[in-house]
């Protein structure tokens, strides 16, 4: 029976193939009523849909790896099998794009929100490359993640901030950048900043 700890909280998808059949709606609706392990029969009654149809969906989610046996149930004669999603939510990696990926080397405006987005593609793309070799080598990914909000009172603050942001970020690299250093590791450094969307819950700063 599948452990819900082994479910991953998200899943990167890579191949063109499986992206496609998660932006179909219908399966995208499957995908999100099977975070819990549930029959194809039971599954059609929640949705509304022909169990033969609901059968030929969760077959292709199978093939693509969205979905997986959690156990198998005998009834008499007949055995019900019931899955579960492989992770409570998905992420469509630009590398199913091939060479349409946003690439910010091809950026030719780094002050623009096309490169903004660019580096968060990149993002995904390469921390979901690291994600799936650490996932095979049992080895934890040491990663970092800060996310906060601030209230500028104006944008002349906004400018101060960046700037100063700027210096100290600097001066952090060249205080521990070691190009020599033996079996030393690059790591990227990405600071992004942009407008909150209007109707976002505030966080508090920290």
């Amino acid at each position: 029976m599948i452990s819900f700890r082994d479910m991953l909280d998200v899943a990167v998808i890579e191949e063109p193939a499986a992206a496609v059949v998660t932006l179909d709606p219908r399966r995208a609706r499957l995908l999100a009523e099977m975070a819990e392990p549930v029959s194809a029969a039971a599954l059609a009654t929640r949705v509304g849909l022909p169990r033969q149809k609901v059968n030929y969906h969760l077959r292709t989610l199978e093939k693509h790896g969205l979905v997986r046996i959690a156990d198998e149930r005998k009834w008499g004669g007949l055995t019900e099998r019931r899955l579960v999603a492989t992770a409570r939510s998905y992420v469509v990696s630009p590398a199913a794009l091939g060479p349409l990926a946003s690439d910010p080397e091809r950026a030719a405006d780094r002050l623009s929100a096309s490169y903004l987005i660019a580096l968060a593609a990149r993002i995904v793309r390469e921390v979901s490359h690291f994600l799936r070799r650490s996932a095979e080598t049992g080895k934890r990914l040491a990663t970092l993640s800060i996310d906060t909000e601030i209230r500028f009172a104006s944008p002349k603050a906004r400018a101060r901030f960046s700037s100063e942001l700027v210096a100290a970020v600097g001066d952090l690299a060249r205080r521990y950048h070691d190009e020599s250093a033996t079996g030393g590791r690059r790591h990227r450094l990405v600071v992004v900043a942009y407008p909150t969307p209007a109707g976002a819950p505030a966080e508090e700063t920290s």
